[in-house]
């Protein structure tokens, strides 16, 4: 029997904004004419989509670097530096016809030479986190200047996802094989790269050479980090800012009720998670990373309503896969469970008993913290002595990948494929599985899965593959958000998009 729903209020809901510091980036006026300041959550990490892990680094890189494909706002996938492509009949090759004139911002040439130099470095660069992605490619063949042909080891039905993605965003060979390519980023996109500062700004400059110039009006795009989501606000009603991504829920009325202000939205693709480190380097020796039974006991703890109810004003979708109960793709054999504390309880008796230490690294932002300080209120209840970390998102991440984490909290924006919010964190080796999950019916799953073109085998593949991370809980999967864009009314034309990228083709503004 589940126990009833706790109001569980802790010291953030009764807060104040006393002693917040607000950055104010003073008036817009400033700026000069065609420019747009872009409020995000955290800082990016490596600005080269090979080495890219993060939501916020995908933000940018669709200003500064376009993909083979893309989705639009119904997620088909449409043309962008390939015009067309289609399938062999057995589904392992795939010849894609490129689109003429392309040039990178250094000037190179984009053709079929540059499309196989891209997809073999993002195969073969050590670092590269985009291996697991392309795994189904065999080879990359320029046929001609502008028909590029892939040949696959068995049919997948997810490489055009990949390609609509990091996998798929073009570099310029010439400065990609430069050592400092990571700092001084060369693409084929609407804008090129000026300077970064870190935690401070990333700046873009309209590519005049571009092949779709026209569409895009504004010349320089400013990106500014500020994770507080008080001060991002602040600093877009202020006048300093144009556009900030991941509103918060409580400022919605806020929004909507300023009238220099409008509120874009859709829902999103991707998940809030908390993820155990089994067999990624010594944090992984604790109790919770070698016992399932700790880490389904911790599942049991969480009531993942009471955190939409209590932080996200019911806006939000609770969850406990990687892919949202709306999705066809979702296993109805394993609904979202409600709290169930007893259970919780004994399980951690029958493992061994409390109260069991649980080191949790949390990006420092306050809606993050606050999701945090509800779940180990909640936990604390089961037996579960829990420390919460704040971390800066780039440094969480690295420290994620290192195997310097016992447990850590983490959102994916979510992909268009299924695959891509499974494949990349449950296969054996996989480059975003920072836990170390290995289990050979999960990878035996979802290659099956992979290699199936109609949706009703795919989902009986994906509904096995659950049936086995889920008892083994490496992953603890908690909601699926609402993408929420705060825009000043300055700004035309701006629509928001399920990955919840910013796509600028058609925006303007106004000084």
């Amino acid at each position: 029997m589940n126990s009833p729903t706790r109001p569980f209020l802790p010291q953030w809901r009764r807060a104040t904004l006393a002693g917040l510091t607000l950055l104010f980036l003073g008036s817009g006026t400033a700026l000069a004419a065609g420019s747009i300041r872009i409020g995000l959550q955290d800082d990016a990490d490596a600005l080269d989509p090979h080495l890219s892990r993060s939501y916020v680094g995908r933000i940018v890189f669709a200003s500064m670097c376009d993909k083979l494909l893309d989705v639009d706002t119904t997620l088909q996938f449409v043309p962008q530096l390939a015009t067309e492509w289609h399938w062999s009949n057995n589904g392992k090759t795939l010849t894609m016809k490129l689109r003429p004139g392309v040039k990178f911002h250094d000037g190179t040439a984009f053709n079929a030479a540059a499309v196989k130099a891209n997809i073999d470095r993002a195969k073969t660069l050590p670092e590269s986190v985009r291996k697991n992605e392309l795994s189904m490619v065999e080879s990359v063949t320029a046929s001609d200047p502008l028909t590029v042909v892939f040949e696959l080891k068995h049919p997948d039905a997810t490489l055009l996802a990949q390609l609509s993605d990091r996998a798929g965003m073009m570099l310029s060979p010439t400065a990609a094989a430069k050592p400092d390519f990571v700092t001084h980023p060369v693409c084929a996109g609407p804008y090129k790269f000026v300077e970064r500062v870190q935690q401070g700004r990333m700046v873009l400059q309209k590519f005049e050479d571009y092949w779709d110039k026209d569409a895009y009006k504004i010349d320089r795009v400013e990106f500014l980090p500020i994770p507080d989501t008080t001060v991002r606000l602040a600093n877009l009603k202020s006048g300093g800012l144009d556009l900030i991504e991941r509103v918060a829920t409580s400022d919605i009325k806020s929004v909507k009720g300023t009238a220099s202000l409008q509120l874009a939205m859709a829902p999103g693709l991707g998940f809030m998670s908390i993820e155990f480190n089994l067999a990624n380097g010594d944090k992984a020796k604790t109790a919770l990373g070698q016992n399932k039974l700790l880490r389904q006991a911790f599942s049991l703890s969480i009531d993942r309503e009471a955190i939409n109810q209590a932080v996200f004003d019911g806006v939000f979708t609770p969850g406990n896969q990687p892919v949202p109960p709306s999705s066809p793709y979702y296993a109805g054999a394993f609904p979202v469970q409600g709290r169930d504390i007893d259970k919780a309880r004994k399980l951690v008796s029958q493992a061994g008993g409390g109260p069991v230490p649980v080191d949790l690294q949390v990006p420092n932002n306050p809606i993050t913290m606050q999701v945090a300080q509800v779940i180990q209120a909640m936990a604390g209840e089961a037996g579960f002595n829990v420390t919460l970390r704040a971390t800066e998102f780039a440094t969480l991440l690295s420290d994620a990948q290192k195997g310097a984490f016992q447990a850590t909290l983490l959102a994916w924006s979510g992909r268009v494929d299924p695959d891509g919010n499974i494949g990349p964190f449950m296969t054996c080796g996989a480059g975003l599985n920072d836990p170390h999950y290995c289990n050979a019916d999960v990878d035996k799953a979802l290659a099956e899965a992979r290699g199936t073109p109609t949706e009703s085998e795919r989902k009986a593949f994906y509904a096995t593959a659950a049936a086995h991370y889920m008892d083994d809980v490496p992953t603890l999967y908690l909601y699926h958000e609402m993408r929420l864009f705060a825009v000043s009314k300055k700004v035309s034309g701006f629509t928001a998009h399920p990955d919840g990228l910013i796509r600028l083709r058609g925006v303007s503004v106004t000084q």
